[in-house]
């Protein structure tokens, strides 16, 4: 308990899944959270929930005025953000020749273009503390394609890892650390949906584990890279796959 008294953590898609699970443990440790999302009732109910240390806002990732205002009332508020998760994200798979470019254009912006809006937008504020992290969320899918039709899925979740190194080159001697994680098949609301109980149970059984994550697995991956723990660690790329990766 603790771990982040005094901490400002930003979390974008922090209505559900993933993000949730983030936030709850960043609040469990101390920190003072900000959660983004389109998803409006869910996310002021997590806010309610989570209590004065927690503010939602409604926040178009693919915006870039948006960002200006969401730091900006986040500073007014909390202070100067500490962390910062970028993890909005979309997952459409469609074959190349099924795909618009309208479709394709939606999935970079939301998964790759936020990544750069968000980091761009909170830099300036981390500036102003003394230690400070960044953590993309990528994917495996972020190392290999696959046969599911994620040309524009892998297209992003690629570019985060060169994106990642980049900014964490440029942030090195500010004591910003930027770092990317790259989950496999996690049990979120995007993946573990009503009907498709089967084709999880196949994916799974591919998985040397042969099981999907939980979201409290990766969360503590997050907690370890944000914190004082992971001091010398920048520009690193982290895979929770249950060991799919081991055998390329």
């Amino acid at each position: 308990m603790g771990k982040f008294n005094g901490k400002v953590v930003l979390i974008t898609g922090g209505a559900r899944g993933m993000g949730a699970t983030h936030a709850k443990a960043f609040v469990n440790e101390g920190a003072k959270v900000a959660i983004t999302d389109i998803l409006v009732q869910e996310g002021e109910k997590l806010s309610a929930e989570l209590g004065e240390q927690v503010k939602f806002y409604k926040h178009d990732v693919t915006n870039s005025s948006e960002w200006e205002t969401v730091v900006t009332d986040i500073e007014q508020t909390f202070g100067p953000i500490n962390v910062l998760v970028n993890n909005a994200g979309i997952s459409l798979m469609k074959p190349i020749l099924q795909m618009t470019e309208e479709e394709y254009r939606r999935v970079i912006d939301i998964n790759q273009v936020s990544v750069f809006l968000g980091m761009k937008s909170v830099l300036p504020s981390m500036q102003k503390t003394k230690e400070s992290s960044i953590i993309n969320v990528s994917s495996l899918a972020g190392f290999r394609g696959n046969n599911h039709g994620s040309v524009a899925y892998s297209a992003a979740k690629f570019a985060i890892r060169g994106m990642t190194k980049a900014v964490a080159l440029e942030m090195a001697l500010e004591d910003i650390r930027v770092n990317s994680i790259h989950p496999g098949l996690i049990k979120t609301p995007m993946t573990v949906q009503k009907g498709k109980e089967e084709i999880i149970d196949h994916l799974s059984k591919k998985i040397p584990m042969q099981r999907a994550a939980e979201p409290e697995e990766v969360t503590k991956l997050v907690l370890f890279l944000a914190s004082s723990d992971a001091s010398f660690i920048t520009g690193q790329e982290y895979i929770l796959d249950g060991g799919q990766l081991a055998s390329l």
